[in-house]
């Protein structure tokens, strides 16, 4: 009797362990989700709001030009005032008699302004330059930051994938592990084992009941990570697409990246920005020479009495003395102008080193995946031979368990590597600069900088057909 229990225990277990030695394979292997990487990455897209944020900065960008160029228009001002004067005056005639005058009256006045700048030493066309190149810079900011909100949704779908899987294997080994003390609690009711072996099982199962509890905790974690890059819950998740296709020569690769990487762009357009600060700077000790106009009315309400008055002429104004700000001003921009210039040189090694660690944690991590591969094929050959000789009285239950155990590690081992191969093989492309929506073909329609660039560049007033157009752009993007 107790032999039958004994075996009857044993198969029980090894039913189970065969099925979890099988499990990662049947869980990798099922049908097609709903839901896929390229699905992710668009809702990110679609609904990141660090995206929408530096969207507007570009946009607000994009009005400084329109301000600079602005500038070089006419100017035309208005004002308008109502006045009323009240006292009495005293007087006294040759007769020698007093004489009182009222003084109340009601005056308005109404002028128009008009100012054209004529020359300022080029300084309003180089702000206008430094504009674009504002603009230029800031769209490559906004390159750089599409590539880090890509990656981070490509961290995240793995994320809740693997950790879904995590808890799959956790809970297998759970129920593995309650038959295994449910066969010694058997055995040791008809003597075969000791009370000892009883608590052991009963540790391994409260420990296995804790990893879940950490793994379901992981779990809800990547949810909420999930939903905050790509803006909805996850449902069902498809496996991993194939790997994106990336350059095999980690050289050609920096040296396409340190002459195209938005981040590199970027502190170029910034190093011709303080390039053109320094010009300004200077055109600010020229003249500025100004068309001016105004006409006046000035009309006494309790009287016929009225103004008519008008100017047109010629306005030269310049700096003779102002306590050295100018020459400050000058040495400031150029020294902002060898900050950007470092700041280049430090982005270009910048950019060159990520490419060089991406391409290493890659090299890493493929190296990973593949010992993982080679652990879970020796770790099964053993759980196999243990299991055999079980069912021949030369291994314990414990030895099969343990077999088990490690089976299962190495799943889990290969799990974590597959994500991580993922990660690095995207992180090569955000370190190249070539993760972004156009690069990667995905189903959503790009952004375009130009198009409100366009509409504002020449300043359009609301009154115009551009202004009217650029209005409806303005209400559509206020809806969103």
């Amino acid at each position: 009797m107790a032999a039958m229990n004994k075996k009857s225990g044993l198969r029980r277990l090894l039913r189970g362990v065969a099925m979890s030695a099988g499990f990662a394979v049947v869980f990798a292997g099922q049908g097609v989700r709903a839901e896929t990487l390229a699905d992710a990455l668009v809702g990110a897209y679609k609904t990141s709001g660090l995206l929408d944020q530096n969207r507007a900065l570009l946009r607000a960008a994009d009005e400084d030009v329109a301000s600079a160029v602005a500038a070089l228009r006419p100017i035309l001002n208005y004002s308008a005032s109502v006045g009323r004067d009240f006292g009495d005056r005293r007087s006294v005639q040759s007769t020698g008699l007093p004489t009182t005058t009222n003084l109340e009256s009601t005056t308005g006045t109404l002028g128009l302004a008009a100012s054209l700048l004529l020359y300022d030493g080029g300084a309003t066309k180089l702000g206008t330059e430094a504009a674009k190149e504002t603009v230029l810079a800031t769209r490559q900011q906004l390159i750089s930051i599409e590539q880090s909100v890509l990656l981070r949704a490509v961290s995240a779908y793995l994320n809740v994938v693997s950790t879904r899987e995590f808890v799959a294997l956790r809970q297998n080994n759970l129920r593995l592990l309650t038959q295994e003390l449910r066969a010694a609690q058997d055995r040791f009711e008809v003597g075969e084992v000791t009370r000892t072996d009883v608590a052991q099982a009963e540790a391994s199962l409260a420990e296995a009941r804790s990893g879940l509890a950490t793994a379901q905790g992981d779990l809800q974690q990547a949810i909420e990570e999930y939903r905050n890059v790509v803006g909805r819950t996850p449902g069902q998740l498809s496996p991993p697409p194939s790997l994106p296709r990336i350059d095999a020569n980690v050289e050609n690769a920096r040296a396409v990246a340190v002459q195209t990487h938005p981040d590199l762009r970027a502190a170029q357009h910034q190093v011709a920005v303080a390039e053109l600060n320094i010009l300004r700077a200077k055109a600010a000790l020229n003249p500025t020479l100004s068309a001016v106009g105004s006409l006046n009315v000035t009309e006494d309400f309790g009287s016929s009495n009225f103004t008519r008055s008008g100017t047109v002429g010629i306005e030269l104004t310049g700096p003779i003395y102002r306590g050295g700000a100018l020459s400050s001003a000058i040495r400031s921009a150029m020294a902002s102008r060898d900050a950007q210039r470092g700041n280049l040189l430090e982005v270009r090694r910048t950019v060159s080193q990520n490419v060089g660690n991406a391409y290493a944690a890659l090299t890493a991590q493929r190296a990973s995946l593949q010992a993982s591969e080679e652990r879970i094929r020796a770790a099964r050959i053993a759980f196999e031979g243990v299991r055999e000789e079980a069912t021949l009285g030369a291994r314990t239950t414990l030895d099969v368990l343990d077999a088990e155990q490690e089976l299962l590690d190495a799943e889990t081992s290969r799990i974590s590597a597959q994500s991580n191969v993922y990660v690095a093989a995207y992180t090569v492309l955000q370190a190249t600069g070539r993760l972004t929506a156009r690069d990667l073909s995905l189903g959503v329609q790009i952004y375009d900088p130009n198009a409100y660039y366009d509409l504002v560049k020449d300043a359009p007033v609301p009154s115009s057909a551009q202004g009217q157009k650029l209005d409806r752009v303005l209400r559509s993007l206020q809806k969103q």
